[in-house]
């Protein structure tokens, strides 16, 4: 039996839809969400993305703005960019679009962010406090995958979830959201001896390594649900997951597909924190 696809662009619309009730509130209370994006250089892929949440921003009631930068850009002249945005109270989040041009700083960059404006989540702060469960904005992919757990009922407490990929912006901080709901953790890397024995155990396998194809049905759990947060360009043209959705969705419970099912859900939740910081800054005008 085929496992259930877990549609992310069903569900970004859904939550969308609910969020844009909250922006039209704080319009009416006179405070418009504002999001500001900055991008270095011209990736196509990275321009691509840009324009995406642009718009998926003008559709909720966001005010967005670009800020675009040459590649050959200092990166002190965005820093102060970044700056000038954390003073503007126009703006309650700001987004830098990785990844960054060589002679960058990332960590650096990101970390010019003021803490209540870091819509992205990537702050070292608020990745850090996720151990704490006391972030300001979680990252925007883990916290869209959680989402999608929440969304079609699948019970995280007390199951066994196998994160692959150790990066700051995903794996590290999936596993202690997915931690912090009461499951049992086992963080894997594409060098882990004996993957497929770990993967195997996973009731939840989230897969977040940046390599074509590389979880097959015979690492996975019958039954398992299988978030695939991969995205890779294959020499086709299209785009492929990290998990072998053909064979895998036959013994999955659940699956993502690529595209269409995390991507969605990671823009959204990106409005979702914009909106949010919005609030509390409304919050804290009522109290002056």
């Amino acid at each position: 039996m085929s496992a259930t696809v877990i549609d992310g662009k069903a569900l970004a619309q859904e939550v969308r839809a609910e969020w844009k009730g909250r922006a039209e509130r704080l319009k009416k209370a006179g405070m418009q969400p504002g999001l500001a994006v900055i991008i270095v250089g011209s990736n196509p892929a990275s321009s691509i993305y840009v324009r995406n949440k642009a718009r998926a921003s003008r559709e909720i009631g966001i005010y967005s703005e670009i800020h675009e930068f040459g590649e050959n850009s200092s990166q002190e002249e965005v820093i102060q960019r970044i700056r000038e945005l954390n003073g503007n109270p126009a703006i309650h989040g700001i987004l830098v679009q990785l990844p960054l041009p060589p002679h960058f700083e990332s960590t650096r960059v990101i970390e010019s962010i003021a803490i209540e404006k870091d819509a992205d989540g990537f702050h070292l702060y608020n990745v850090g406090a996720l151990v704490a469960g006391n972030t300001v904005f979680p990252p925007c992919t883990p916290y869209g995958v959680m989402k999608m757990l929440e969304k079609y009922a699948i019970k995280v407490e007390g199951q066994h979830a196998v994160v692959v990929g150790r990066s700051n912006i995903v794996g590290k901080p999936m596993a202690l959201m997915l931690l912090q709901k009461g499951a049992t953790i086992t963080i894997c890397t594409s060098r882990t001896r004996e993957l497929a024995e770990h993967t195997a155990r996973a009731d939840i396998l989230v897969v977040a390594v940046g390599k074509p194809h590389m979880i097959t049905a015979n690492m996975v759990k019958p039954g398992a649900t299988v978030i695939d947060v991969g995205i890779n360009r294959l020499p086709d043209g299209r785009l492929a997951g990290d998990v072998d959705f053909e064979s895998v969705k036959e013994r999955a419970g659940y699956i993502t597909p690529v595209p269409g099912g995390v991507g969605p859900m990671t823009i959204t939740m990106l409005l979702c924190n914009t909106i949010e910081a919005a609030e509390r800054q409304q919050a804290v005008r009522t109290q002056l």
